[in-house]
């Protein structure tokens, strides 16, 4: 009777671990991230980049300039002005997926402080040796905006690797003053203007819980050429119209920054 009770208490217990095992089994998995959906987030980081900035003069006949000086500042206006500073803002998308593959649209706003300066001269003239001119300018910008498509791999169901590209849109702001001590001369302008132009770029973004993701990304932008023609030359107090002064300022830049998404819309189970 005792090894009855032994075998039925054995069988009983076989059958409770093999049931258990079954439940384990048949529990669906655990829902997975997915990618599909509108989101709002905010960034920070570094920019830094150039300003190509130039500066070239007219010389008409009987202006105020010879054909050496016309030479010699334009050669002293091509000026490569290094800048850098903060970067922060907001974004916002949608998102698609598609098994491992997610297509989306960005836009986002920044805080964008780029500024810097350069000088030079005094340069003496070829044409007059006991008189120098020097070419000072100063550039910066404010804010960017910019609206990408964005093209990802998923390596995980939580990590998506991505290429992005699209419009680029900043304020580029520059002002521009010639002189020299031989009349004394002395010229000014000022560059202010809202520029279009392209960016792109590539980056990685992890799914944490709830909704939330965090990436860090990397975008080159390039603004194009902004110029002015000013024609304000003072010599020894009075205007020479005649000799028009050009100036032109492009700007380049490169983003890295960090940032935090809220993707409206919970988990579902993954495809893959």
């Amino acid at each position: 009777m005792k090894k009855l009770l032994i075998v039925a208490s054995l069988l009983a217990g076989t059958a409770s671990a093999q049931s258990a095992d079954m439940a384990l089994k048949a529990s669906p998995p655990a829902p997975a991230w997915s990618w599909t959906g509108f989101y709002v987030g905010a960034n920070l980081g570094e920019a830094w980049g150039t300003f190509d900035s130039t500066t070239t003069v007219s010389q008409p006949a009987g202006g105020y300039f010879i054909t050496t000086d016309q030479g010699q500042i334009a050669a002293s206006g091509v000026q490569r002005i290094k800048a850098n500073g903060f970067t922060g803002g907001f974004e916002a998308g949608y998102n698609i997926q598609s098994d491992r593959w997610v297509f989306g649209l960005e836009g986002d706003i920044e805080s964008f402080h780029l500024s810097g300066k350069a000088t030079s001269g005094p340069i003496v003239y070829l044409s007059a040796p006991a008189a120098a001119f020097a070419v000072n300018s100063s550039v910066s910008s404010d804010w960017l905006a910019t609206v990408r498509g964005r093209v990802g791999f998923l390596a995980t169901p939580a990590l998506l690797l991505y290429g992005t590209g699209g419009l680029a849109v900043a304020n580029v702001n520059a002002a521009y003053l010639f002189t020299d001590n031989l009349a004394p001369a002395a010229e000014s302008a000022t560059i202010s203007t809202t520029r279009y132009g392209w960016t792109a770029g590539a980056g990685g973004e992890y799914a944490l819980m709830n909704g939330w993701s965090i990436k860090a990304e990397y975008l080159y932008a390039d603004l194009g050429r902004a110029g002015t023609i000013s024609t304000n030359l003072i010599t020894g107090g009075a205007p020479v119209p005649t000799n028009a002064f050009i100036h032109t300022v492009n700007l380049r830049s490169n983003i890295g920054r960090i940032g935090i998404n809220y993707k409206f819309g919970g988990p579902a189970v993954a495809k893959y």
